[in-house]
């Protein structure tokens, strides 16, 4: 063969890969409220069954969070415990009925600081809270199948020649996870009831059955109440304890942001609007509530029969009761055949965990950085960024290795970070509509969230350590495909009033001319000397037709708007177009391009060369909107109309 037929299979097989890789781009969901199109509607399911797709990340947390709990409190675990059910149903779960209502279409707290945050300063918050969401995220993936790892590593018909490579299995069980999303995630609600419904009812065997042994045999009961007593002495020293050692387990609070990212699956009342779905809100806060209320009741019994029934040492790492203290009673009181049983249903529940938070993180990207324009093109498809997070998992894997109780401090922050930024929002969000009450009450409990959080980073810091790794790949990559973006246009509809319209239509018998104007003191004179410029400039007839164009910055951070031009006679002669946009550039092209199309005439506009650095003009383009007006403006044209013939003329003099 050829060097020419080789390079051709070669170019062939390249274009066969993107292809493969990009083939869901267009159909990526977005923010159903920004620049481009609504995501396409889910199937609509009850509420319990959505609580269980919640349910596959909440309540899979049990098969660690005992042996956690344990490892980090002690004897004084069911105390601890006890404090983490308190924070739940008086703290997590009111910020997030909250939530519920005041953002029902999936995209959950974040959004509500979208709405509340506005300039570069918000970006750039947002922007911090993605890294500590993809923290969550990634460290559920990997956490989840290490606890998986730790399940079949102590299970006794696993062969003893597999045993040991916890590293090599968690990455197996990650890779797999991975091959599925490269061939696609369909609804997987189905999965979620059955997977759900066989975990939770096997747990309550293995609890009840705990609990009965618990309070048949008094002496246990007695034996840990010493125990506490003489580690710890009076009450008020255990729940001060306890409140210090609760940070640690904050893993038990990992469902919340989950349980409202699905809310778009539940289904609503037939007279549900999108601006108002009550009925959807209804349910999903039946989910929140359901869901918390089970857990607690799983927390606080779980945490009890596990400590008194379980000898210490056993929690301690590589113990077979570390990271999976149920499935250890399940093998002890039940057999090797019913715990296996248990550790395949944990297996799998702790598996599809991952699955629901990669499923979590392909949504959340394209959601919110292709809105600020800080996403390259391929982030709008489901494969290259299941390829990107499945490489992130092998390498947390691999630095953790594969240990739940090291990955627990880094899923422990972002969780808190996102629980904190929700209780944030939601104490604005009562602040801005004048609610004394609950502005106080969730200032309370976002205080309570923010000391939890600054805890569990000083007491573990490889959270923020990671969080703070995700947060700078967000922000470069972002600054870049913003930079890369500079000359898109970023305009979605353009909208001319009558008044616009008409002047127009009356230009386009002859020629339209516009001018760019920037506006200072508004005065005749103004428009009169700039008009004499232009003309002087540019060598046209001065009594020929011309129309000013004036635009308005208003949020530079924003990537794409609408425009709404409106027409109106200042000063009894001058016409002007006035319209409002996130970057002047961008909205000068929009309206050439549709003035070009509504008219099948090419129009042409008149600029002033912006005086300074080209550089420091550039760079307020970028930040502010505006600079570099002629040159940018031209350059967005030729990028969107390649065909010179076709292209509105600018002139700049």
């Amino acid at each position: 063969m050829s060097v020419a037929a080789r390079d051709r299979v070669r170019n062939r097989k390249k274009r066969e890969l993107r292809d493969w890789l990009l083939a869901d781009t267009a159909a990526r969901p977005t923010q159903a409220d920004g620049p481009y199109a609504k995501p396409p509607e889910p199937r609509h399911h009850a509420w319990w069954k959505v609580m269980c797709l919640t349910g596959v990340d909440y309540f899979s947390t049990l098969g660690y969070q005992p042996g956690i709990a344990a490892l980090a409190a002690g004897v004084l675990s069911p105390v601890a415990t006890l404090v983490l059910v308190l924070v739940t149903l008086l703290g997590a779960l009111p910020v997030y009925l909250r939530v519920a209502h005041d953002s029902p279409h999936g995209e959950g707290s974040i959004a509500m600081l979208v709405r509340l945050l506005t300039y570069w300063q918000g970006k750039l918050f947002v922007l911090v809270l993605l890294g500590f969401a993809a923290t969550d995220f990634i460290i559920t993936i990997t956490l989840s199948a290490a606890d998986a790892t730790a399940h079949i590593d102590e299970n006794p018909f696993w062969p003893d020649s597999l045993r040991g490579h916890p590293v090599i299995i968690t990455l197996l069980l990650v890779a797999l996870l991975g091959t599925v999303f490269l061939k696609g995630f369909t609804e997987a609600i189905g999965i979620a009831v059955g997977l759900v419904g066989v975990y939770l009812t096997l747990n309550a065997v293995v609890v009840v059955d705990a609990l009965w042994r618990v309070f048949t045999h008094p002496t246990m009961v007695g034996d840990w109440t010493t125990a506490l007593t003489a580690q710890h002495g009076d009450p008020l020293l255990m729940v001060g304890i306890a409140l210090l050692v609760f940070p640690k387990l904050a893993l038990g609070l990992s469902g919340f942001e989950t349980g409202v990212a699905v809310m778009p699956h539940v289904k609503g009342d037939p007279e549900d609007t999108e601006e108002k779905p009550t009925g959807r809100i209804r349910g999903a806060r039946r989910l929140l509530t359901t869901a918390a209320v089970i857990m607690s009741i799983f927390l606080i019994t779980s945490s009890l029969v596990t400590t008194v029934l379980i000898p210490a040492e056993e929690f301690k790492p590589g113990g077979p009761a570390n990271g999976r203290a149920l499935a250890y009673l399940a093998h002890q009181h039940f057999g090797e055949v019913f715990g296996t049983v248990y550790d395949l249903s944990t297996i799998a529940i702790l598996w599809f965990a991952g699955a629901s938070a990669m499923a979590g993180l392909l949504n959340l990207v394209p959601r919110y950085l292709p809105r600020y324009g800080m996403a390259p093109t391929w982030a709008r498809a489901v494969r290259p960024l299941a390829l990107v997070f499945t490489a992130v998992a092998f390498l947390i894997t691999v630095i953790f290795e594969a240990s739940v109780d090291a990955q627990g401090g880094a899923y422990a922050t972002g969780v808190l970070v996102l629980i904190t930024s929700a209780a944030t929002a939601v104490t604005l969000s009562a602040r801005r509509r004048r609610q004394h009450v609950r502005t106080v009450a969730f200032g309370i409990i976002t205080v309570i969230f923010v000391y939890t959080t600054i805890a569990n980073v000083v007491e573990r810091p490889d959270g923020v350590k990671i969080a703070a790794a995700f947060i700078a790949g967000i922000i470069v990559v972002s600054l870049l495909s913003r930079l890369f973006r500079a000359f898109d246009l970023r305009v979605e509809t353009v909208e001319l009033d009558a008044t616009a319209r008409q002047f127009i239509t009356d230009c386009a018998r002859r020629r339209i001319r516009l001018i760019a104007h920037e506006s200072s003191t508004g005065d005749a004179a103004e428009y009169r000397d700039k008009l004499a410029q232009i003309v002087k400039d540019n060598d046209f007839p001065a009594g020929g037709d011309v129309i000013f164009v004036e635009v308005t910055v208003t949020d530079p951070s924003d990537f794409e708007t609408e425009l709404h031009v409106t027409g109106t006679i200042v000063h009894g002669r001058y016409r002007l177009l006035r319209l409002a946009s996130s970057s002047v550039p961008n909205a000068l092209a929009a309206l050439l391009l549709h003035i070009r199309d509504l008219t099948h005439c090419r129009p042409h506009i008149y600029f002033e060369w912006t005086e300074g650095n080209p550089a420091g003009n550039f760079l307020r383009y970028l930040i502010f909107g505006q600079g570099e007006i002629a040159p940018v403006t031209r350059e967005i044209l030729r990028r969107q109309e390649p065909d010179r013939a076709l292209r509105p003329h600018v002139h700049t003099g």
